[in-house]
């Protein structure tokens, strides 16, 4: 104990205060991975493949796939920059480094984990992509809301369909707001794009 006072009061305030925030970020990050590798995170934590259904054939490059995808990753892009960022500032100026350079190496190591996070997701994404999902397959399956589904909107739901945790747009029978998270049992396929869900509860009346 002796021995980590004396290395904490040799530090710099500003030194000290990086050590906390890789410390704080560090904790957000770590959870955020183990839900995601467990699928559990946020009822999906933006892990599970992102499927967008266009009949029987995927289109994993269309324009609003690719949108939703950045939207998906940003968080943890940005978690896994300041986790980085502030762990390799915090070593940096503990060894002596330069504020200025060791603000510099951060820079650079959170913009690289920003960079292969981002790429490890969107692999993960594409591992679990299928290209021949009938949406007609998922009348009856259960599953939850993955995007917001407003009053007589259209959001986004994740269904378990051939073994595959699969993304679809949705709407509600009966137009009532979902938030993410609920639990749905799918009614009915619309158009071979969209699917029609109720609330479990309702579901099971």
């Amino acid at each position: 104990m002796e021995t980590y006072n004396a290395w904490w009061g040799g530090l710099t305030t500003l030194n000290q205060w990086f050590f906390i925030a890789a410390a704080f970020f560090s904790v957000i990050f770590g959870w955020q991975l183990i839900m995601a590798l467990m699928g559990l995170g946020g009822h999906d934590g933006d892990v599970d493949s992102h499927v967008e259904d266009s009949g029987e054939h995927q289109t994993p490059g269309d324009a609003e796939q690719t949108v939703m995808a950045f939207k998906l990753l940003s968080v943890r892009s940005i978690l896994s920059f300041f986790t980085l960022f502030t762990w390799a500032g915090a070593l940096y100026m503990s060894r002596g480094v330069s504020v200025s350079l060791s603000l510099a190496y951060a820079l650079a190591w959170g913009i690289a984990a920003m960079v292969l996070v981002s790429l490890l997701f969107y692999m993960m994404r594409r591992l679990a992509e299928t290209g021949n999902i009938k949406v007609s397959s998922t009348v009856g399956a259960l599953g939850a809301v993955y995007l917001d589904i407003p009053a007589n909107g259209t959001g986004e739901v994740r269904v378990l369909c051939s073994g595959v945790m699969t993304h679809f747009k949705a709407r509600v029978a009966g137009g009532a707001p979902l938030k993410t998270g609920t639990q749905v049992k799918v009614a009915r396929a619309l158009d071979g794009t969209m699917i029609e869900v109720a609330p479990v509860d309702s579901a099971t009346k």
